[in-house]
């Protein structure tokens, strides 16, 4: 398919040179078992890469995006050492460094895991007769204890260690996936796994209105996402608040309109009387407040939250004086029985003959109907479970448009949200599946609702404009529409991901992979050597306002060109915690093979918040994503 400038290649078994057994495969993305989905990875991956050979095309860089494509990884180190004539191990470090994993699951049990026995099935002969390794060093790949015959094959941990560069997609995210991979890298702490984050973010044209559109257009000019957006902010906050508050009028209307054709639409094709939907045209107020909520229905999204209360929310709702209208719409996986119950649970709620003119259920929830929803709402409403919610980003998609969140502060709320800009829920905790947790934030939202959002959209100056409403709608809209925009987040994965790994990857394929070579052979090094390391003395001394650490290490058979010595700190008020390599003194060694280490800090902590530690070292490597190995000093 072309898309833009861009060709998007689909790989389809369903041709009639295949095996029947085969044509299926790619026929859906969810349904049949484990075997189906290794099946469907194993074409994305491995028949991905292929593809790409076979079009002669050679990219620096690849991105995987979550790990269903990670089996990627072995087929580009399978062709580099082809290519080079090198093994395994050495096309691997040579490959990784132009390979990028993103992250977007917030739980653990949300990857891909297969059992042992299916990657025998499936890749033991691939392993040995393309790879030149056995079933077992394949398996260790995949698993965080390679010794435990029984631990499956998590497709994530084989992104882990056949990637360069990891990232979550929030900065909350960021923190929970480094403490679902912590296992990879034993005794290191959590804030040092090699995961940073980038924060998803929306392209605007996709989802803004024509009216938004036209406004964007009249302030910020016609080519306003082609560049890095540093004046689009201070642009739009020059729009006058009666033209704000018309495109918001204008985009609300056409959202009831659709509104009211789609579910005429789903009435008649339930067989309806005439009467019940020709009522259809009469539903909904355009200058009534709008909430949307639609999504997926999990249970970890809680799309129930709000109906917590359901007599209290029908009083908010038939409210005669200040009415408030509610458009709802989402899917649930084929096997969520759960979420297929919470979607049932509305549609009885909203069928209720008072609640009817107030609020409604979409059915097909797709991509046109989303667009509908995010151009004509006031609030945006999610309510997921902190921190299950990776990065959430339909809220953003209603900014460029003057909609607001009302969110959780999960996901990219997390980062985003500040009282000007919308509302929040929840203390910023983590509570697990707490049902009293669940409770309280009900009534938040409920109180939210009744004591600050519905008041301030109702609140009118002589010209029936909700002054600080629309305050509230263009601060957000020029805070936040261009850092939550895919030209931000783009720039971002080009700049601290794709530059670098592009750069890393030439540096270490050429020359028939000579650096990935030498990386391997440091590695392997490094794992003979490193049971022999062990601490000796340490000496603390305190002058005036500064620590003076000393310290003797034997390095066994490692030479100090292959670690580094440092001295750490958790961190305290810093966002990381402190770091600092200690200088090796040729003249202070003993003679009993002891090496001298010293170095010195300021006195504004206690020297027993400070340890040594060895870490491996190389110019060229990514410690420790490529060596998770470390020793403390006690």
């Amino acid at each position: 398919m072309k898309v833009g400038r861009l060709h998007l290649y689909l790989l389809d078994s369903n041709d009639i040179a295949n095996h029947p057994a085969h044509r299926g495969i790619t026929s859906e993305l969810y349904g049949g078992g484990p075997e189906l989905r290794l099946q469907q990875e194993l074409i994305l991956g491995i028949g991905g890469w292929r593809l790409l050979d076979a079009m002669d095309l050679r990219p620096d860089v690849c991105h995987l995006n979550e790990g269903h494509a990670a089996l990627a990884i072995l087929e580009r180190a399978r062709s580099c050492m082809e290519q080079s004539n090198v093994s395994f191990d050495a096309a691997l470090a040579a490959t990784r460094a132009g390979n990028v994993f993103t992250t977007h699951t917030a739980v653990a049990a949300g990857f891909d895991r297969f059992a042992p026995v299916l990657i025998k099935q499936y890749l033991e002969n691939y392993a040995n007769t393309s790879l030149h390794i056995n079933l077992h060093q394949l398996l260790a790949l995949g698993r965080a204890n390679s010794s435990d015959d029984l631990e499956p094959f998590n497709m994530a941990n084989l992104a882990m260690r056949g990637c360069a560069h990891v990232n979550g997609v929030s900065r909350l995210h960021g923190e929970v996936s480094r403490r679902i991979f912590l296992p990879l890298f034993p005794r290191w702490p959590a804030a040092e796994v090699p995961i940073d984050h980038i924060t998803n973010g929306v392209h605007s044209p996709s989802w803004d209105s024509s009216g938004a559109d036209t406004l964007w257009t009249d302030y910020c000019g016609k080519d306003r996402w082609l560049g890095a957006l540093q004046t689009v902010g201070e642009r739009i906050r020059s729009v006058p608040d009666s033209a704000l508050w018309r495109c918001r009028i204008a985009d609300r209307r056409s959202l009831i309109e659709y509104a009211r054709r789609r579910l005429a639409a789903q009435l008649a094709a339930s067989g309806s009387s005439a009467e019940e939907i020709d009522n259809v045209k009469r539903l909904f107020n355009p200058q009534a407040l709008t909430l949307g909520f639609a999504r997926r229905f999990a249970t970890y999204k809680r799309p129930d939250l709000l109906l917590r209360d359901p007599e209290r929310l029908a009083r908010l709702l038939k409210n005669s004086e200040r009415p408030v209208q509610l458009i709802l719409a989402g899917k649930a996986h084929p096997a969520d029985i759960p979420g297929q119950t919470m979607i049932q649970e509305w549609v009885q709620f909203v069928r209720r003959y008072d609640i009817r003119p107030h609020a409604i259920f979409l059915s097909d929830y797709d991509m046109s109907m989303t667009a509908q929803l995010v151009a004509g709402v006031d609030v945006w409403v999610n309510t997921p479970r902190r921190p299950w919610e990776a990065c959430g980003t339909s809220g953003m998609k209603v900014l460029v448009n003057g909609g607001l969140n009302l969110s959780e502060l999960d996901g990219w709320w997390a980062e985003a949200y500040a009282p000007t800009l919308g509302w929040a829920l929840g203390d910023g905790g983590e509570h697990g599946e707490d049902p009293g947790v669940d409770a309280a934030e009900a009534g938040q939202l409920y109180d939210l609702l009744e004591s600050q959002i519905i008041p301030e959209f109702y609140s009118r100056d002589e010209n029936n404009l909700p002054k600080a409403w629309v305050s509230r709608v263009r601060e957000s809209m020029a805070s936040l529409t261009p850092v939550y925009s895919a030209n931000r987040s783009v720039r971002e994965y080009t700049e601290r991901c794709y530059l670098p790994a592009a750069a890393s990857y030439r540096s270490r394929a050429q020359n028939k992979a000579a650096l990935g070579a030498q990386i391997r052979d440091w590695r392997r090094t490094l794992d003979h050597g490193w049971p022999t390391l062990r601490f000796g003395r340490v000496t603390i001394d305190t002058r005036g306002d500064r620590h003076y650490f000393d310290v003797e290490v034997d390095l066994g058979s490692l030479t100090r060109s292959s670690v580094s010595v440092e001295l750490y700190a958790d961190a305290l008020n810093e966002v990381i915690p402190f770091r600092q390599e200690m200088d090796y003194h040729e003249d202070r060694g003993s003679d009993r093979g002891w090496l001298s280490y010293s170095t010195n800090v300021p006195a504004i902590r206690a020297a027993d918040d400070y340890t040594a530690r060895i870490i491996p070292k190389h110019p060229n490597a990514y410690v420790p994503l490529e060596a998770p190995l470390v020793l403390w000093q006690r």
